[in-house]
């Protein structure tokens, strides 16, 4: 299984339930990482979905407890029962957010991190893979600049 994220330069990545800063270019990333995979969120990043709609184009899951239905949604009530779906997928990626992160983060070997080189006030992190010894840094996909912020989409392995 993957996953994806954007993290700020102290690993943050958003604050109640949004994200502070989002470039375009990540959000392009996000889009073309994603496309045709199944996706596995949850309840609370879904309310930050346009519309509150699943995202076209993926199969969505959300993992949450709360929920019994969600219109457009696979409802999981444990990350093993996700994990049990994502097996059958062609490709499954955990796209957040932070309590989805820590608990799927386990059953993950890549990781896609976009690392947004800003300081934002956050009330939500992502575990450090750079100080994490089960992790590498394997390639920068790609990097630049959008609006005076540099920003690199990093792939990470699991060793």
């Amino acid at each position: 299984m993957e996953l994806i994220v954007a993290v700020y330069d102290d690993w943050g990545i958003g604050k109640d339930g949004t994200q502070p800063v989002a470039l375009s270019a990540d959000r392009k990333f996000f889009r073309e990482t994603t496309r045709g995979a199944m996706v596995i969120v949850g309840r609370r990043t879904i309310e930050d979905f346009p519309g509150q709609k699943p995202l076209p184009g993926r199969v969505n899951v959300a993992l949450t407890r709360t929920a019994k239905e969600i219109p457009g949604f696979t409802v999981c009530t444990s990350p093993e029962e996700a994990a049990e779906l994502a097996a059958h997928a062609e490709r499954a990626m955990v796209i957040g957010g932070g309590s989805i992160y820590r608990q799927m983060l386990p059953m993950c070997d890549t990781a896609y991190v976009t690392k947004v080189h800003t300081m934002v006030e956050s009330d939500t992190y992502f575990p450090n893979l750079d100080e994490d010894p089960a992790w590498s840094l394997t390639e920068v996909l790609q990097s630049g600049e959008e609006n005076g912020i540099f920003y690199e989409m990093c792939l990470y392995r699991r060793k």
